[in-house]
């Protein structure tokens, strides 16, 4: 879910169409040799970044995913048929960013689809960042409630004084620590955040196991369904795999930076990075769900006993991977917001940096101020993915697959192949399938979850 790797290409000034008659299939007049980058990525190197993009907050959501979904065999099958298409979406992206040369999800769709599909991109780039970050705030309100408790040795449900509430918490964290990390022009701090990123979801996963195996006795037991109560049940875990697994738009940038970018090469990749996040997110979801039924809560930690050490060191974990994360969520709808500035005001990004410096300022506060009401007043962080992850559709489903068809439309060919055939099917299928989760999973948040 993380968009680490997002950036806006600094050549405003050209225009998409002036790009789109310039488009070719990969294959021609492009040999492998030729896209080799001296000094970049090495596919190993690839397979942790992408598996970094796609692990995060998310993860905590998974075992109410299940629940949702109506047991452990309805939530697995749903993550394998969405995991084929989460794997051939960032193929295909790779696919266009050779025929388009450009190295930036947005910019792809951009100098593929045209001007209009690349500012609606960029947009809801922008929003679905600002939506992770409202979660981020969440989850650092939840593991700070449950940490202040062990320490206090509150009990759940008794008043707490005014220092251990919620709100201060949360907006004291904020001005302390992530505003500070937003403001800069550059974020520095990106490959610390990445390692602690892959730390601390990994160590989550790890205990969530060992406590499924080897539970406390003050760990609830439930009755987990076994199937869903009716087929549309399936769908409400739709949105946590959406959020958990998009990684596309951090993916471009990856497979631009490879030593050698090569299609097939990149798809063995993102297979192996997607199969190690689908073990971590199993492994979370499974243990969890069958650790406390339909009794889990949208953020598994909070499942969890206060006085558990090693839970405790998960929560400590979790906050600092999200304190390290915001800014580099925050610094990509930024750089969406101010590119989309630009075009609209006709600038050149060489400006007066003073200008720029008062423009950046004005905008991370703004944000940040925004984000942390939500927050404050959407104490739910499964709220939250249930709205953002119907975004996510977007760009595993959508984008990919209008990318893939305007692509293969731009080819002059007397007479159409079978694979071109198949080819523009399978888009069309991706953009269907899309439309259909963001339009469902969407209503529901909005008419449900939030207004219900």
């Amino acid at each position: 879910m993380s968009l680490g790797n997002v950036a806006i290409n600094a050549d405003y000034s050209w225009d998409a169409g002036e790009r789109a008659r310039l488009l070719q299939s990969p294959s021609v007049g492009t040999s492998p040799e030729s896209r080799r980058l001296a000094g970049g990525t090495s596919p190993a190197g690839a397979i942790f970044i992408v598996v970094n993009a796609a692990l995060g907050a998310g993860l905590l959501n998974f075992p109410a995913a299940f629940s949702a979904a109506g047991g452990i065999t309805a939530g697995i099958s749903l993550q394998l048929v969405l995991l084929l298409f989460v794997i051939s979406g960032l193929v295909i992206l790779a696919y266009c960013a050779d025929a388009c040369s450009e190295r930036t999800y947005q910019e792809v769709v951009r100098g593929v689809c045209g001007r209009t599909a690349g500012m609606l991109c960029e947009v809801l780039i922008a929003v679905y960042t600002f939506g992770t970050c409202i979660a981020f705030f969440i989850i650092i309100g939840d593991q700070l409630d449950k940490l202040l408790g062990a320490m206090m040795h509150s009990e759940a449900g008794s008043s707490v004084p005014w220092f251990a509430d919620r709100k201060f918490t949360i907006t004291v964290t904020g001005l302390l620590f992530i505003l500070p990390l937003s403001l800069p022009r550059e974020i520095s701090v990106q490959k610390y955040a990445s390692f602690l990123s892959v730390l601390g979801t990994c160590y989550v996963t790890v205990i969530v196991i060992v406590r499924c195996i080897w539970p406390n006795s003050e760990s609830p037991s439930n009755d987990a369904p076994t199937s869903p109560s009716s087929w549309l049940a399936v769908f409400n875990a739709v949105p946590t795999i959406c959020f958990g697994f998009q990684c596309h738009v951090s993916s471009v940038p990856v497979y631009g930076s490879l030593q050698q970018q090569d299609i097939r090469r990149w798809g063995y990749i993102v297979t192996v990075a997607m199969l190690i996040a689908l073990c971590v997110y199993t492994g979370t979801g499974v243990c969890g769900f069958l650790l406390f039924g339909s009794d889990v809560n949208q953020d598994v930690l909070l499942s969890f006993p206060s006085n558990d050490v090693a839970v405790a060191v998960a929560r400590a974990f979790i906050i600092l991977c999200v304190l390290t994360s915001y800014p580099i969520l925050h610094f990509c709808g930024r750089a969406v917001m101010e590119g989309l500035w630009l075009r609209m005001t006709a600038q050149e990004p060489g400006e007066d940096s003073g200008r720029e410096q008062r423009r950046r300022i004005f905008q991370t506060v703004i944000w940040f101020l925004l984000t942390l009401l939500l927050a404050l007043f959407i104490p739910d962080i499964g709220k939250v993915i249930s709205l953002i992850g119907g975004l996510a559709a977007c760009f595993i489903f959508i984008f990919p697959g209008l990318c893939l068809i305007h692509l293969k439309l731009s080819e002059i060919q007397e007479q159409k192949s079978r694979s071109w055939w198949a080819m523009v099917s399978y888009g069309v299928a991706m953009i269907t399938l899309g439309a259909f989760i963001f339009g469902q999973t969407t209503t529901k948040a909005i008419f449900v979850d939030l207004m219900g």
